[in-house]
């Protein structure tokens, strides 16, 4: 971004800065298509919902055996993605790595969006939703759910202290600037900018509330994961019965989340017009990161699938035969190769790391993660020890119906639509960052 100082300094310094990141706050070419897409979505979703709330999970294709299935798969994926805020703003933040400064509030926008999410997939996988509340009156400890529930909150409140301090000063900079913005919009800066005047001594305690933050993320971010992990690890089911779940679940993580940032930032490059501050030079970067994550994620794959079946234990061999070479076959062979081992070999080409390519190999690797999520749930809870008989034939196998398809549309729909609010609301460039980092003093942002 060095590079972009003069040429800044030039033409407006801080003055300019302002109008390109908060142009897409005042208009926004094609948006209305895109709310009304993601907005029918969301209502069939939500009708969908409804009734199976009115006539319970039967009108689903789960059944006795395959309890958890595509529900259960999402809620892994959601956790997975919103991972990402830990790794770009705390691991690379902490390292004072510069050049994500850009990208730091989309991570933390995709990081919010997915573990709000979450929190609500995981209801859409209950019976009887109207009882959550007996989890936190009459939870156990010794229940990995009652932990796996305290830390996605846990995760959200502080996902989202995150994305809201960092943005204090840019909130009182758009409290004054955008004089056209609606009046909600306008009251929503005067809340969020908390007074802020940028004294030296607003700027030393936000920067170190922001630190303690970023700190604390990373244990409860690491946790949120091996948690989830937990839930399956903790039985002896083959496919799950394993003591790498935990670091394996955290390594799968990383992937699908830079490769949303990834995405993220192509779309607000190309529909924001962002492209002085979403620079080749970040997707470059951004592309490496991914190489590296994958290649941790590649090494837990080769340790998850090598020691079972050097093993050979008797389900465990019949679970891995299914993945291998029989029903499952094509879909972990897919997501193998396509979702991970080919975006690792292409993304070692520096031009396969320019916008549009690595936006391409970015949805490789999430529709890999996805049905990664799903190849973890499935096939385990097609294998139990007792031979499944004496059943409808349905239930020897399973494939989600209409209704799962629908509300998994529905908790797409509302993480696409909760981010998308976000940048409308919210400039996804951080101003008062990006002024700094091209040089211009806080004496000049201040008289803004």
């Amino acid at each position: 971004m060095t590079e972009n100082i003069q040429e800044n300094k030039t033409n407006g310094g801080i003055d300019k800065i302002i109008s390109d990141i908060t142009a897409p706050l005042r208009q926004h070419k094609g948006i209305n298509v895109w709310l009304t897409t993601w907005v029918t979505i969301f209502a069939v979703g939500v009708l969908a919902y409804a009734i199976q709330v009115r006539d319970g999970l039967g009108v689903t294709a789960l059944n006795d055996y395959v309890s958890w299935g595509l529900y259960l798969s999402n809620f892994v994926f959601w956790v997975a993605v919103s991972l990402v805020g830990m790794l770009v703003s705390a691991i690379l933040g902490l390292l004072k790595i510069k050049w994500i400064t850009p990208i730091s509030r989309i991570a933390e926008m995709i990081a919010f969006g997915f573990i709000l999410w979450a929190g609500l997939v995981i209801v859409f996988d209950m019976g009887r939703p109207d009882r959550l509340q007996n989890i936190f009156l009459y939870g156990r400890p010794q229940s990995p759910i009652v932990w796996d529930l305290t830390v996605v909150l846990t995760y959200t409140v502080i996902s989202m202290l995150l994305l809201i301090l960092p943005m204090i000063p840019d909130m009182a900079i758009l409290k004054n600037r955008l004089t056209t913005a609606p009046k909600w919009q306008k009251i929503i800066f005067n809340i969020l900018s908390l007074g802020w005047i940028g004294t030296p001594e607003q700027y030393r305690l936000l920067h170190k509330a922001v630190h303690i933050l970023l700190i604390t993320v990373i244990p409860v971010a690491m946790a949120i994961h091996t948690v989830t992990s937990w839930l399956f690890a903790a039985t002896l089911r083959p496919g799950w019965d394993s003591t790498i779940f935990g670091p394996y679940f955290v390594s799968g993580a990383f992937p699908a989340g830079v490769a949303a940032v990834i995405i993220a930032m192509y779309i607000f490059r190309k529909f924001y017009n962002l492209k002085s501050y979403l620079t080749e030079k970040h997707f470059d970067m951004m592309g490496k990161l991914l190489v590296l994550v994958s290649l941790v994620y590649l090494y837990f794959n080769i340790n998850e699938y090598l020691v079972p079946g050097y093993k050979m234990k008797t389900a465990e061999g019949i679970h891995l035969d299914t993945l291998f070479t029989g029903h499952f076959a094509v879909m972990f062979w897919t997501v193998q190769i396509l979702g991970l081992i080919i975006p690792i070999v292409l993304l070692l080409f520096r031009k396969i790391r320019r916008p549009f390519p690595i936006f391409l190999v970015a949805m490789l690797v999430v529709a890999g993660a996805y049905f990664k999520r799903y190849l973890i749930v499935v096939p385990t809870m097609l294998h139990p020890f007792l031979p499944i008989q004496g059943v409808p034939d349905e239930w020897t196998n399973y494939i989600p119906n209409g209704f799962e398809l629908l509300v998994t549309g529905l908790s797409f729909s509302g993480t696409i639509l909760t981010i998308t609010l976000m940048a409308k609301i919210f400039p996804v460039i951080p101003i008062v960052e990006t002024a700094e980092e091209q040089g211009i003093t806080l004496e000049e942002i201040n008289k803004v």
